[in-house]
């Protein structure tokens, strides 16, 4: 994806002022408007135009964008990295004269999710805001209460966006997932008049855990079994998020199975279960009794573990 220089587009540097913002934008889009310019290109240069402007007029977007910084060099492709907009505030906004419908990939990529919340209502209701928080997974099994730091972008008296941060003591669900959202009535932009306040809502991440890998509501646990406990069985003890439990190896176990634990993944009406992934861990030949081992076991076995490549 082609990272954005929305500065450039508008021919600008990257402390302008918003009234400096504004005028550009005029500016250009009066020079490119297509019912003035019939060049060929003057309608995308429109586009274009009407895009760095949706993002730079709009404190929030503007600074969210400035923390990607600069971009990648000429040639290279762009890609969010993970989490980029964790922190970050945001409220909806109406659209320029340029539809949003017709925004670059890159647009969307950053702003398509959780910005195009609409214009104040004729009730004059407060805009909603949204945002990102970042959770652990026990947060979402026992539930949590989480105080988090938002920065709000506001404008000064000079026209220039700075940052305000706000802090949150959030209550987080049990069973929530990734992606779901997590709403604070009346916490969003405040309201005109009479009109009440909009409400927050907080898309939720989740960090990487160091055992578990998560899928819906279910969990999966790498299972290293050494070659004795697949091949005979066992009962070996298992991590869980509500403690060790032990679990039944059936005999000739194979590597890559997978061992179910019903009830044990994200709460839920229907709880997800945790399933233990088995691989075989095979002891290094390190000392001369374990290599007479493992001849013997070769002279003994006609075990070929590359029966599939026959023809």
């Amino acid at each position: 994806m082609e990272f954005k220089d929305y500065y450039k587009t508008l021919g600008l540097e990257r402390d302008a002022t918003q009234d400096e913002i504004k005028r550009a934008y005029r500016k250009l889009a009066r020079k490119y408007h297509p019912d003035v310019n019939q060049d060929p290109g003057a309608e995308d240069q429109f586009k274009e135009v009407g895009e760095a402007y949706e993002v730079l007029k709009d404190p929030e977007k503007r600074a969210a964008y400035d923390q990607l910084g600069r971009g990648p060099r000429p040639g290279e492709q762009f890609q969010p990295p993970p989490g980029w907009d964790t922190g970050f505030e945001f409220s909806g906004g109406g659209f320029t004269d340029a539809s949003g419908s017709g925004f670059s990939d890159f647009f969307e990529s950053l702003f398509g999710g959780g910005f195009h919340a609409g214009a104040q209502s004729v009730h004059r209701q407060g805009e909603d805001h949204h945002a990102t928080i970042t959770i652990d997974l026990e947060d979402s099994i026992e539930g949590a209460t989480r105080q988090i730091t938002l920065q709000q972008s506001v404008v000064g008296a000079d026209g220039r966006v700075r940052k305000q941060p706000r802090t949150l003591n959030v209550k987080i669900p049990k069973g929530i997932k990734p992606g779901q959202s997590i709403r604070l009535a009346g916490q969003g932009g405040p309201g005109m008049g009479p009109g009440r306040a909009g409400d927050l809502y907080l898309k939720v991440a989740m960090r990487p855990h160091p055992l578990y890998r998560l899928d819906e509501r279910d969990l999966y646990l790498d299972l290293p079994l050494a070659p004795w406990e697949a091949a005979l069985g066992a009962t070996v003890q298992v991590p869980t998020p509500k403690g060790r439990v032990e679990l039944k190896i059936p005999p000739n176990t194979r590597s890559g199975r997978k061992l179910r634990l019903k009830g044990r993944g994200l709460p839920g009406p229907t709880p997800g279960d945790l399933y233990a992934q088995v691989s075989i861990a095979l002891p290094p030949a390190e000392n001369e009794e374990l290599r007479s081992l493992y001849k013997r076991m070769a002279e003994m076995s006609a075990f070929n573990p590359r029966t599939h490549w026959e023809p």
